[in-house]
């Protein structure tokens, strides 16, 4: 595959910096009505998986009968590896077909979603539906992730990086608890997948119409990279090919590994809160209006706490944010699992919240620090490939632990795995953030 370089775009002829496309300019005040646009794009993203937090669980048990855990989280295993797959192969499409034609199949994958979760006659719908999902999902996050990257360069990456998860992961927790609120009023189905309905037409509409190329902008960027005066990028050339950038962000760089495993454990948890949170609350009186306010809590706190922690991450520095957030999490997660009442799971649920949004920007931030512009897409492909296969591992490892010793002691095994990759970001990974941008 071609990377973007100074010299050139993929699947384009030479290009130099001075005959770029419509004369590109990097920066987020300068690009603001595109990065705008897009964050409202990432936004009808997080809003079609907020459609599923709260009530696909309860579907599983008085829709479909399921009893056993691990069956309950098939869908989200079949998420997961869709959405990881799909994650990997977006990086790589972008760059050899520009970002938004991705952005723009994504939104048409997503389109049947909720009508297949409406109508679903048995459970196998169910999981067909989240694999559409999951592809959607990898497709559209994973490129608005690439585009706001191109657009804004280095200097206020984690502060674009937050917007975007915000912008998400805030209408994930707003969705969350609409649906909770309209299952209780209306039922299950299908008054809760209407919303995603309007969300897949929306996003499509503004992705096909309103937003713009921006892989010209990446290589402006690399046609004006300039490397770590520490040395510590000189093995990273811009001419890496796919493989090599697989081989450098899963194990061989210090920092793109350390990220690769905190954001696959950090998945691992959200896995957890999926499946199993809504079954634990359930199990303890709660109503459904209240187990959608539990829902919609902890990724409301993640979503609006990255614009905070994605701005600290470009004044402080990446690492340490990211290992207290693991170890903040931890606690969280202990915490749900010694209590038995809405306000300490409410107390939990706010600070596993704050616990993510200390991690999810700034481990994207990271990402970008170390790739190079000209394989910076494929990069951010395979970190979010193994981050999102933290899906499907975390519900194959909650699920198992669940049947056989109960949910508390998944939550439990969890949260010791949370720990442990906030000690290897704090062993392995160095300082991302460049000192020259700060």
């Amino acid at each position: 595959m071609k990377p973007i370089t100074a010299v050139g775009l993929a699947g384009t002829g030479p290009t130099t910096p001075s005959r770029l496309p419509r004369h590109p300019v990097l920066g987020l005040r300068q690009n603001a009505a595109q990065f705008t646009l897009l964050v409202a794009v990432n936004a009808l993203v997080g809003g079609m998986l907020g459609q599923e937090r709260t009530v696909v669980p309860l579907l599983a048990e008085s829709a479909f009968g399921l009893r056993a855990h691990t069956a309950g989280l098939t869908f989200i295993v079949a998420f997961g590896v869709a959405k990881a797959a799909t994650n990997y192969l977006a990086g790589a499409l972008a760059d050899r077909y520009g970002r938004k034609p991705v952005l723009v199949v994504g939104w048409l994958i997503a389109l049947p979603v909720p009508l297949l979760l409406i109508w679903a006659p048995s459970w196998a719908w169910v999981i067909a539906a989240n694999v559409l999902l999951g592809v959607s999902q990898g497709l559209t996050w994973s490129t608005t992730v690439i585009m706001k990257i191109d657009l804004v360069g280095s200097a206020r990456r984690g502060l674009a990086m937050g917007l975007n998860e915000a912008a998400g992961y805030g209408a994930v927790g707003l969705t969350a608890l609409a649906t909770g609120y309209l299952a209780q009023a209306y039922g299950l189905r299908p008054a809760p997948f209407l919303l995603g309905i309007a969300f897949a037409a929306v996003g499509l509409g503004l992705s096909g119409l309103v937003i713009r190329e921006t892989r010209e902008h990446a290589a402006l960027e690399a046609a004006t990279h300039q490397p770590r005066s520490d040395g510590r990028h000189d093995h990273l050339h811009a001419d890496l090919s796919s493989r090599e950038v697989l081989v450098h962000t899963s194990v061989r760089e210090p920092a793109l590994s350390a990220a690769s495993q905190a954001g696959m454990v950090n998945n691992l948890g959200d896995g957890l809160a999926w499946g199993l949170f809504p079954v634990l609350f359930a199990g303890a009186g709660l109503s459904v209006g209240r187990i959608g306010l539990l829902a919609a809590l902890y990724p409301a706190v993640w979503g609006l706490g990255q614009v905070v922690t994605g701005a600290l991450s470009d004044r402080w520095g990446r690492k340490w944010l990211i290992a207290a957030g693991m170890w903040l999490q931890g606690i969280a997660l202990a915490l749900i699992a010694l209590s038995n009442s809405f306000l300490p799971w409410a107390l939990a649920a706010a600070l596993l919240g704050a616990g993510t949004a200390m991690v999810y920007p700034t481990l994207l931030a990271a990402i970008g620090d170390v790739a190079h512009p000209s394989w910076r897409a494929r990069a951010v492909g395979v970190y979010r490939l193994w981050r999102d296969g933290g899906f499907a591992v975390g519900a194959v490892m909650a699920g198992i632990i669940a049947d056989a010793f109960g949910v508390r002691a998944a939550v439990w095994a969890v949260a010791a795995v949370t720990v442990v990759s906030g000690v290897v970001v704090a062993v392995r990974m160095y300082e991302t953030r460049h000192p020259a941008a700060r």
